[in-house]
Protein backbone atom coordinates (compact mmCIF):
# COMPACT_ATOMS: atom_id res chain seq x y z
CA UNK A 1 0.00 0.00 0.00
CA UNK A 2 0.93 3.45 -0.96
CA UNK A 3 2.29 5.68 1.91
CA UNK A 4 -0.18 8.15 3.32
CA UNK A 5 -0.26 11.44 1.50
CA UNK A 6 -3.09 14.55 1.67
CA UNK A 7 -5.10 12.90 -0.46
CA UNK A 8 -5.27 9.42 0.67
CA UNK A 9 -5.39 11.15 4.19
CA UNK A 10 -9.05 11.05 4.73
CA UNK A 11 -9.69 7.45 3.37
CA UNK A 12 -6.42 5.86 5.40
CA UNK A 13 -7.92 7.71 9.20
CA UNK A 14 -11.60 7.05 7.97
CA UNK A 15 -10.10 3.41 7.86
CA UNK A 16 -8.31 3.24 11.24
CA UNK A 17 -11.55 4.97 12.84
CA UNK A 18 -10.75 8.23 13.59
CA UNK A 19 -13.56 10.59 13.85
CA UNK A 20 -12.78 13.06 11.24
CA UNK A 21 -14.74 16.96 11.86
CA UNK A 22 -14.40 18.93 8.56
CA UNK A 23 -15.31 22.45 8.13
CA UNK A 24 -18.52 23.43 5.67
CA UNK A 25 -17.61 25.76 2.69
CA UNK A 26 -20.55 27.70 1.39
CA UNK A 27 -18.81 30.78 0.30
CA UNK A 28 -17.73 31.21 -3.64
CA UNK A 29 -13.86 32.54 -2.57
CA UNK A 30 -11.46 30.33 -2.67
CA UNK A 31 -9.37 31.75 0.12
CA UNK A 32 -12.39 31.60 2.61
CA UNK A 33 -11.69 27.36 2.37
CA UNK A 34 -8.02 27.94 2.20
CA UNK A 35 -7.84 30.17 5.64
CA UNK A 36 -10.13 27.56 7.12
CA UNK A 37 -7.56 24.62 6.12
CA UNK A 38 -5.30 26.34 8.35
CA UNK A 39 -7.13 25.81 11.43
CA UNK A 40 -7.81 22.91 13.47
CA UNK A 41 -10.28 21.35 10.99
CA UNK A 42 -9.55 17.56 9.84
CA UNK A 43 -10.56 18.19 6.12
CA UNK A 44 -12.69 21.36 4.48
CA UNK A 45 -16.47 20.19 2.66
CA UNK A 46 -16.80 22.54 -0.49
CA UNK A 47 -21.02 22.90 -1.11
CA UNK A 48 -21.86 23.35 -4.77
CA UNK A 49 -25.74 21.97 -4.25
CA UNK A 50 -26.86 25.10 -1.93
CA UNK A 51 -23.77 27.51 -1.77
CA UNK A 52 -22.86 29.29 -4.35
CA UNK A 53 -19.92 27.86 -5.49
CA UNK A 54 -19.40 27.17 -8.87
CA UNK A 55 -16.91 23.95 -10.03
CA UNK A 56 -14.41 26.20 -11.11
CA UNK A 57 -14.16 27.85 -7.81
CA UNK A 58 -14.07 24.41 -6.18
CA UNK A 59 -11.01 23.80 -8.22
CA UNK A 60 -9.38 26.65 -7.17
CA UNK A 61 -9.57 26.13 -3.71
CA UNK A 62 -8.61 22.48 -3.65
CA UNK A 63 -4.98 22.83 -3.88
CA UNK A 64 -5.15 26.00 -1.59
CA UNK A 65 -6.73 23.41 1.27
CA UNK A 66 -4.45 20.23 -0.14
CA UNK A 67 -1.34 22.83 0.58
CA UNK A 68 -2.27 23.24 4.18
CA UNK A 69 -2.21 19.43 4.50
CA UNK A 70 -5.99 18.71 5.13
CA UNK A 71 -7.95 16.72 2.14
CA UNK A 72 -10.97 18.26 0.20
CA UNK A 73 -14.32 17.13 -0.19
CA UNK A 74 -17.10 18.70 -2.05
CA UNK A 75 -20.70 18.18 -2.77
CA UNK A 76 -22.32 17.97 -6.19
CA UNK A 77 -25.68 19.44 -7.27
CA UNK A 78 -28.63 16.72 -7.20
CA UNK A 79 -27.66 14.67 -10.34
CA UNK A 80 -24.86 16.55 -11.65
CA UNK A 81 -22.84 13.06 -11.39
CA UNK A 82 -20.95 14.11 -14.63
CA UNK A 83 -18.62 16.44 -12.09
CA UNK A 84 -17.55 13.59 -9.94
CA UNK A 85 -15.03 12.12 -12.02
CA UNK A 86 -13.64 16.33 -12.86
CA UNK A 87 -13.47 16.99 -8.53
CA UNK A 88 -11.25 13.70 -7.80
CA UNK A 89 -9.63 14.56 -11.30
CA UNK A 90 -8.86 18.01 -9.64
CA UNK A 91 -7.52 16.55 -6.07
CA UNK A 92 -10.47 16.10 -3.63
CA UNK A 93 -10.51 12.82 -1.49
CA UNK A 94 -14.43 12.71 -1.33
CA UNK A 95 -17.55 13.46 -3.36
CA UNK A 96 -21.12 14.18 -1.48
CA UNK A 97 -23.78 12.94 -3.94
CA UNK A 98 -27.55 14.32 -2.38
CA UNK A 99 -30.86 12.87 -2.84
CA UNK A 100 -29.38 9.23 -3.83
CA UNK A 101 -32.84 7.71 -3.55
CA UNK A 102 -32.43 4.43 -6.00
CA UNK A 103 -30.09 1.99 -7.06
CA UNK A 104 -30.05 3.30 -10.31
CA UNK A 105 -28.34 6.71 -8.27
CA UNK A 106 -26.03 5.16 -6.14
CA UNK A 107 -24.81 2.72 -9.11
CA UNK A 108 -24.56 5.90 -11.56
CA UNK A 109 -22.58 7.90 -8.99
CA UNK A 110 -20.46 4.88 -7.87
CA UNK A 111 -19.88 4.64 -11.80
CA UNK A 112 -18.41 7.70 -12.08
CA UNK A 113 -15.99 7.58 -8.78
CA UNK A 114 -14.49 4.68 -9.46
CA UNK A 115 -11.76 3.89 -12.03
CA UNK A 116 -12.62 -0.20 -14.14
CA UNK A 117 -12.90 -2.62 -12.85
CA UNK A 118 -15.33 -1.50 -10.21
CA UNK A 119 -16.85 1.91 -12.09
CA UNK A 120 -16.28 4.00 -15.25
CA UNK A 121 -14.14 6.41 -14.46
CA UNK A 122 -12.24 8.31 -17.02
CA UNK A 123 -9.20 8.80 -17.47
CA UNK A 124 -7.79 12.46 -17.14
CA UNK A 125 -6.51 13.21 -13.37
CA UNK A 126 -3.94 16.06 -13.05
CA UNK A 127 -4.19 17.66 -9.55
CA UNK A 128 -5.41 14.47 -7.71
CA UNK A 129 -2.58 12.56 -9.72
CA UNK A 130 0.02 15.52 -8.26
CA UNK A 131 -1.15 15.25 -4.73
CA UNK A 132 -1.23 11.66 -4.07
CA UNK A 133 2.49 11.43 -4.81
CA UNK A 134 1.91 8.17 -7.18
CA UNK A 135 2.61 7.24 -10.69
CA UNK A 136 0.39 7.63 -13.44
CA UNK A 137 -0.50 3.53 -12.75
CA UNK A 138 0.44 3.62 -8.96
CA UNK A 139 -2.65 6.20 -8.97
CA UNK A 140 -4.59 4.56 -11.25
CA UNK A 141 -4.16 1.17 -9.32
CA UNK A 142 -4.84 2.98 -5.29
CA UNK A 143 -7.32 5.90 -6.06
CA UNK A 144 -10.24 3.71 -5.95
CA UNK A 145 -9.07 2.91 -2.44
CA UNK A 146 -9.00 6.93 -1.56
CA UNK A 147 -11.12 8.64 -3.56
CA UNK A 148 -14.40 8.30 -1.74
CA UNK A 149 -18.04 8.68 -2.63
CA UNK A 150 -20.38 9.42 0.18
CA UNK A 151 -23.87 9.16 -0.67
CA UNK A 152 -26.74 10.96 0.63
CA UNK A 153 -29.46 9.33 2.70
CA UNK A 154 -32.52 12.01 3.72
CA UNK A 155 -35.71 11.03 2.15
CA UNK A 156 -37.23 7.89 2.85
CA UNK A 157 -37.27 5.71 -0.26
CA UNK A 158 -33.42 6.10 0.62
CA UNK A 159 -33.93 4.57 4.12
CA UNK A 160 -35.80 1.99 2.51
CA UNK A 161 -32.85 0.66 0.27
CA UNK A 162 -30.14 1.70 2.96
CA UNK A 163 -28.78 -1.42 3.39
CA UNK A 164 -28.69 -2.28 -0.60
CA UNK A 165 -26.86 1.10 -1.37
CA UNK A 166 -24.33 0.02 1.45
CA UNK A 167 -23.58 -3.02 0.07
CA UNK A 168 -22.91 -1.49 -3.60
CA UNK A 169 -19.42 -1.79 -4.41
CA UNK A 170 -18.29 1.78 -5.32
CA UNK A 171 -20.08 3.65 -2.63
CA UNK A 172 -17.93 3.74 0.25
CA UNK A 173 -19.99 5.71 2.81
CA UNK A 174 -23.23 7.37 3.51
CA UNK A 175 -24.00 11.34 4.25
CA UNK A 176 -27.27 12.19 6.08
CA UNK A 177 -28.91 16.01 5.90
CA UNK A 178 -30.79 16.10 8.84
CA UNK A 179 -32.46 18.86 7.46
CA UNK A 180 -34.08 17.17 4.61
CA UNK A 181 -34.37 14.20 6.70
CA UNK A 182 -36.21 15.69 9.35
CA UNK A 183 -38.77 17.29 6.28
CA UNK A 184 -38.99 13.87 4.20
CA UNK A 185 -40.02 12.49 7.81
CA UNK A 186 -42.51 14.52 8.47
CA UNK A 187 -44.33 14.42 5.44
CA UNK A 188 -43.45 18.08 4.56
CA UNK A 189 -44.81 19.27 7.49
CA UNK A 190 -41.90 20.71 9.45
CA UNK A 191 -38.34 21.66 9.68
CA UNK A 192 -37.18 20.41 12.32
CA UNK A 193 -33.53 18.70 12.09
CA UNK A 194 -33.04 18.52 15.73
CA UNK A 195 -36.57 16.44 16.33
CA UNK A 196 -36.56 13.20 18.17
CA UNK A 197 -37.64 11.39 15.23
CA UNK A 198 -34.64 12.54 13.15
CA UNK A 199 -32.57 11.77 15.59
CA UNK A 200 -33.56 7.97 15.37
CA UNK A 201 -33.40 7.85 11.97
CA UNK A 202 -30.04 8.94 12.24
CA UNK A 203 -28.61 6.10 14.99
CA UNK A 204 -30.61 3.75 12.67
CA UNK A 205 -28.53 4.77 9.65
CA UNK A 206 -25.06 5.25 11.96
CA UNK A 207 -25.41 1.49 12.68
CA UNK A 208 -26.62 -0.22 9.78
CA UNK A 209 -23.68 1.46 8.00
CA UNK A 210 -21.32 0.48 11.04
CA UNK A 211 -22.64 -3.12 10.29
CA UNK A 212 -21.59 -2.65 6.73
CA UNK A 213 -17.95 -1.87 7.29
CA UNK A 214 -18.80 1.68 6.11
CA UNK A 215 -18.48 5.26 6.97
CA UNK A 216 -20.94 6.99 8.27
CA UNK A 217 -21.28 10.81 7.90
CA UNK A 218 -23.59 13.86 9.04
CA UNK A 219 -23.69 17.48 8.59
CA UNK A 220 -23.88 19.50 12.04
CA UNK A 221 -25.82 22.80 12.31
CA UNK A 222 -23.43 23.78 15.33
CA UNK A 223 -20.53 22.29 17.55
CA UNK A 224 -22.92 21.13 20.22
CA UNK A 225 -24.83 19.16 17.71
CA UNK A 226 -21.85 17.87 15.96
CA UNK A 227 -20.59 16.22 19.44
CA UNK A 228 -24.28 14.33 19.50
CA UNK A 229 -23.69 12.75 16.54
CA UNK A 230 -19.85 11.78 17.00
CA UNK A 231 -20.90 10.34 20.32
CA UNK A 232 -23.61 8.68 18.32
CA UNK A 233 -21.17 7.07 16.21
CA UNK A 234 -20.79 9.15 13.26
CA UNK A 235 -17.18 9.11 11.72
CA UNK A 236 -17.32 12.13 10.27
CA UNK A 237 -19.36 15.82 10.62
CA UNK A 238 -19.29 18.54 8.85
CA UNK A 239 -19.63 21.60 11.26
CA UNK A 240 -21.41 24.81 10.75
CA UNK A 241 -20.51 26.88 7.32
CA UNK A 242 -18.26 29.72 6.65
CA UNK A 243 -20.85 32.05 6.85
CA UNK A 244 -22.17 30.48 10.06
CA UNK A 245 -18.60 31.18 11.68
CA UNK A 246 -18.03 35.17 10.07
CA UNK A 247 -21.90 35.62 11.41
CA UNK A 248 -20.57 34.16 15.00
CA UNK A 249 -17.82 36.12 15.13
CA UNK A 250 -19.45 39.37 14.19
CA UNK A 251 -21.68 38.72 17.26
CA UNK A 252 -19.65 38.00 19.57
CA UNK A 253 -18.12 41.28 18.97
CA UNK A 254 -20.66 43.41 18.77
CA UNK A 255 -21.90 42.41 21.72
CA UNK A 256 -18.67 43.19 23.28
CA UNK A 257 -18.93 46.74 22.02
CA UNK A 258 -22.76 46.67 23.22
CA UNK A 259 -23.92 46.73 19.25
Amino acid sequence: MATSTVLSSLADRLAKGDAIVSAWCGLPDPSISGLLAKEGFDAVTLDMQHGPITLGEVIRAVPLINAAGKPAIARIPVGEFQNVSRLFDAGVSGVIAPMINTMADARQFAAYSKYPPMGERSWGSYGGLGASGLDANAYLREANRFSLSFAMIETREAMAILDDILALDGIDAVFVGPSDLSIALSGGKELNPGSAETDEAIRHIIARASAAGKTAAVYAPSAERAKVFLEMGAKLVTVMSDSAFLRGAASTALKVLGR
